[in-house]
């Protein structure tokens, strides 16, 4: 008897390491070789489900370099540059992009134009070859005025167009001596236009003539059409989130996304995340009425045309910087800072359709200074990765998957 409970506790051990192998980590870091400093972050997942990840280094003598990388087999394939610059304008929250569509690529970065602190320009450069070769970049914007020009969104479209939009301080420059941008002068607007595959203007618009100085900007497309998300700015300084859609060929008038008359008279810094799958969409945004301060996430079920009661996803101790991204089956990730102190924890957490939360759990921690700048987020079917900036001695990207049943 004796003999038999020792075999069938060996029998049971043996089951039990069979059907409960190691378990995976809930954050699995992936190695990214960077030769200096490394930061400003940014993810992209195709239409086919392949992921990209574009940053900027910085050598001792200050030159700045914008990479990319694909993701292959769980791994980040070897770094290629796409443009380097000693005369960039390189900034915690204006961070360049690259986007891809079927071996188009688009990148951008900005550059500065004059010896002003918020004179640049965007530059956008095209490789019709999945980046073995970048054309010489093109200023979407041709106003040619010494100004801000920045905060830019990047899609790609079918027949090998892109869709860019960014903020444009042409009116805070010259003769607009009127409602005090950056330069105290005239307002920051909100413009868009489509490119062909060589960078020739297919078609551009103003979409807002007064907008929030410098929050990022954020676009999706869903089944109706574009839609872009920003942070407004009235003549009472009300910085509330509106949007504005493109349907049938005309962009419709900017609308509140949320009424919640945030009287702030001055920037955040701090721009909304969107997510869109057919058309349902949803947004995440910060905001501190009152000085306190929130992170808020709302969805729409039509597009962009109307928008559900907005969920609060964390309150009183985040600084914001959200991301987001929709899964296969609908849920929806949202990612955000919360600080305490010196110390930001970046948080993630899942949502379904109707805005019930799921799941939330900390990623990692880093630091609540502008110099870890913005986590970022994407997703590929239900396989989820993150990236941000770890600010040590010297500051660095760091990428993983996360793994969140």
């Amino acid at each position: 008897m004796k003999n038999l409970i020792v075999v069938l506790i060996a029998c049971t051990a043996i089951l039990a390491s069979c059907s409960n192998p190691q378990e995976t980590p809930l954050v699995e870091p992936l190695a990214l070789p960077t030769q200096n400093s490394s930061s400003l972050p940014r993810l992209f997942t195709n239409a086919k489900g392949e992921t990209f990840l574009s940053w900027v280094e910085r050598n001792p003598e200050k030159v700045a370099k914008l990479y990319f990388s694909k993701l292959k087999d769980g791994q980040w394939q070897s770094p290629r540059l796409i443009a380097e610059g000693s005369n960039w304008f390189i900034n915690w929250a204006d961070f360049p992009s690259v986007i891809e569509n079927n071996e188009l690529m688009a990148a951008h970065w900005l550059q500065k134009s004059e010896k002003g602190t918020y004179d640049y320009d965007i530059q956008v450069a095209f490789s019709n070859n999945s980046g073995n070769n970048w054309q010489a970049p093109i200023t979407p914007h041709k106003d040619g005025i010494s100004a801000e020009h920045g905060f830019v969104t990047m899609l790609p479209l079918e027949d090998q167009k892109t869709f860019v939009t960014w903020l444009d301080g042409r009116n805070t420059k010259g003769d607009h001596a009127k409602d005090g941008g950056h330069g105290g002068a005239g307002a920051m607007t909100l413009r868009a236009a489509i490119f062909d595959s060589e960078g020739e203007t297919l078609e551009e618009w103003e979409l807002d003539d007064r907008v929030c100085d410098c929050c990022q900007t954020a676009a999706a497309q869903t089944q109706d059409g574009l839609v872009v998300v920003y942070r407004d700015r009235s003549e009472g300084e009300i910085r509330d989130m509106s949007v504005v859609r493109y349907v049938n060929g005309e962009w419709t008038k900017p609308q509140p996304l949320k009424v919640e008359m945030w009287e702030m008279p001055a920037c955040p810094v701090n721009g909304p995340s969107i997510t869109a799958q057919g058309n349902q969409l949803a947004v995440a945004w910060f905001m501190a009425k009152g000085g306190y301060p929130e992170v808020k996430l709302a969805f729409s079920q039509d597009g962009g045309a109307t928008f559900g009661e907005a969920v609060v996803v964390s309150h009183g101790t985040t600084n914001g910087r959200v991301g987001t991204t929709t899964l296969n089956n609908g849920n929806v990730l949202v990612s955000w800072l919360e600080t305490a102190d010196d110390t930001a924890k970046i948080m993630l957490a899942k949502y379904d359709k109707t805005g019930t939360l799921l799941k939330r759990m900390t990623i990692a921690e880093t630091s609540a200074a502008r110099a870890s700048g913005f986590p970022v987020l994407t997703s590929n079917g239900e396989d989820i990765y993150m990236a941000w900036t770890q600010t040590d001695e010297q500051t660095s990207i760091k990428t993983a998957k996360v793994n969140f049943e």
